[in-house]
């Protein structure tokens, strides 16, 4: 990789600035770049955060314009954001973990400085995954939207069931009758869709999962469709509140006779991993799978 790391000149910092922990690690990560003879570059919101004396870019998109390697400072929540918004660059991500569970973030807040001389050192890999897309025509306009994890059709406050029709590549698949619907990315695997029943995917399969959220028919369960596909939700209650959210943001509500489309996207995120670390290694760390045969 050191024909890669010869390229690293200069470093973009996005952080999560509601987490007053990024402010020390920023810092720390803005002396370390310099250091290594690089130059930092952070968003405005993130040069705010401890009025940081570095090149400055209006947002993470511009950030990743004009950077070779994009640290991010968070939990997976930043790091979904940072790939939504730098979509459309090739600039590669590295996450500094100071949230929860952080399957998106390759390295700790605690072991920063040991970790970023591996970087420099070359000693990584850069894993690029597909990104997902959402589109359709709604009351409130037309629908465009990214997400790295997964898109739900969700109830809202209420508690009754939503009913969803659900067709691909055309095909009527089913009628659910649940509380919403994941459609999740091979990264969104561990997400969600995880917590929902689903399966564990490998991020290179090129597959979809649809995972029901604790469906009224008990024969339901996670179906895995190509990532060529296309996915149609349509709603069919009237009466009650139906949600579109992406990455976990609500994008839209979805009223009775709406559809949306979901694909793969033309985009794609790069992430970096250290050397050593494998999809595999992170779910036995991450959930604390120990192999014991108990």
């Amino acid at each position: 990789m050191k024909q890669i790391t010869d390229k690293i000149r200069r470093v973009g910092l996005v952080a999560n600035v509601e987490k007053a922990s990024c402010r020390a690690v920023v810092q720390q990560a803005i002396r370390l770049v310099r250091a290594s003879g690089r130059e930092p570059v952070a968003d405005a919101a993130t040069a705010r955060l401890g009025n940081f004396k570095v090149a400055t870019a209006t947002d993470a998109a511009a950030v990743a314009r004009d950077t070779d390697l994009l640290l991010v400072f968070g939990g997976d929540g930043t790091m979904l954001r940072a790939a939504r918004e730098t979509a459309a660059s090739k600039t590669p991500l590295l996450g500094v973990n100071l949230g929860g569970l952080g399957f998106l973030t390759a390295i700790s807040a605690g072991e920063f400085a040991r970790q970023l001389k591996t970087v420099w050192a070359g000693e990584f890999t850069v894993d690029t995954r597909p990104l997902m897309e959402v589109s359709g025509a709604l009351a409130g306009g037309s629908l465009a939207r990214l997400a790295l994890n997964d898109f739900v059709v969700s109830r809202g406050s209420g508690s009754r069931l939503i009913e969803l029709e659900v067709t691909v590549d055309g095909e009527v698949l089913t009628r659910y009758r649940c509380d919403g619907l994941i459609v999740s990315s091979p990264t969104g695997s561990t997400a969600y869709s995880l917590a929902a029943g689903g399966a564990i995917v490998s991020p290179s399969a090129e597959v979809f999962t649809i995972t029901p959220i604790c469906p009224h028919t008990l024969s339901n369960r996670s179906v895995v469709v190509g990532l060529k596909t296309v996915v149609t939700i349509r709603a069919l209650n009237s009466r009650i509140e139906t949600l579109l959210s992406a990455d976990g943001e609500v994008v839209a509500p979805l009223a009775a006779g709406e559809t949306v489309q979901i694909r793969r996207s033309g985009h794609s995120v790069r992430l970096l991993h250290l050397t050593g670390d494998s999809f595999f290694k992170t779910l036995r760390r991450k959930l604390n799978w120990s192999g014991a045969n108990v």
